[in-house]
């Protein structure tokens, strides 16, 4: 009983930290759907070669519901899948608080910073220059109104305020649920254990921790960044957990953005570029 009072108060915690920024995300984009003139709206689809700059550079700020706005802005076509890439590969949620409240020499959290927020900005404008070659969707252009739709909102009928607040609660309940059963799961594998593995095998534990950023849970990052620092995780597989943990923005993507194909494709890109830095980093720095 105890330690389901533990998971509930931590799922609420957890959930609670999202509401100002998913409210705000909403509130923007149903002003720019319902308020905006075509003018506004050209501009900020054709500033999308700078997007992924934009958010790498503010993705490293350490505010847990920044990638949950980036799957919101992606879903609803404000910002280019290039973007929302860099967003996930700069932020890590619990990282730099750890890394301060542990002490960590500046220059280690400095050298940490920056490379995650270099891979970030590369990887999406990779990311957005492939999507264009291909002809796949790169402008898609604003359909905010195509999530209204799918979750019934009737955003047409009331004030954008009141729109933003219905998104936002259904987005919540949705976060809520699934991060509860994330945690139970994390508490009854233990996140311990899986990362003993990770130490014991350096070039395949570089996949695992890669793996274990996925999860969308903050406890993988304070884990991995722990590990890293009581000297139990090598650096390529830090930087390749540290780099996947895209945080609560993942539950986002799936909930608001409807072509799973599409979300698969993203989380196996943002895996694939973890994995490719976390060995790169590794052979430079840590052999």
């Amino acid at each position: 009983m105890e330690l389901f009072i533990d998971i509930l108060k931590d799922t609420t915690i957890d959930t609670v930290k999202l509401i100002p920024f998913l409210f705000l995300t909403y509130l923007a984009m149903e002003y720019l759907e319902n308020k905006a003139g075509q003018k506004t709206v050209r501009m900020l689809l054709g500033a999308g070669k700078k997007g992924p700059v934009i958010g790498g550079i503010l993705g490293v700020v350490p505010q847990c519901g920044f990638s949950a706005a980036a799957a919101n802005l992606y879903s609803g076509g404000v910002i280019t899948v290039g973007t929302m890439i860099a967003v996930f590969l700069s932020t890590s949620d619990e990282m730099l608080p750890i890394l301060i409240s542990e002490q960590a020499d500046v220059r280690k959290i400095m050298a940490i910073l920056i490379g995650k927020i270099i891979v970030g900005i590369v990887a999406g404008i990779l990311v957005d220059i492939g999507v264009r070659v291909l002809g796949k969707g790169y402008q898609r252009g604003l359909h905010i109104h195509d999530i209204c739709e799918h979750d019934h909102c009737h955003c047409e009928e009331g004030s954008i305020v009141k729109s933003a607040l219905i998104h936002s609660v259904q987005i919540l309940v949705f976060i809520y649920v699934i991060s509860f059963a994330l945690n139970a799961v994390v508490e009854w594998i233990g996140m311990e254990e899986v990362m003993n593995v990770v130490t014991h095998y350096p070039i395949a534990g570089i996949f695992l921790a890669g793996l274990v950023g996925l999860i969308p849970n903050c406890a993988a990052s304070i884990t991995i960044t722990k590990f890293y620092l009581e000297g139990v995780l090598n650096v390529g597989s830090m930087f390749a957990g540290l780099l996947s943990c895209a945080g609560i923005g993942l539950i986002v993507l799936f909930k608001t953005n409807h072509s799973w194909k599409k979300n698969v494709m993203i989380v196996a890109t943002l895996y694939g570029i973890s994995v490719v830095c976390g060995i790169i980093v590794e052979i430079l720095f840590g052999m």
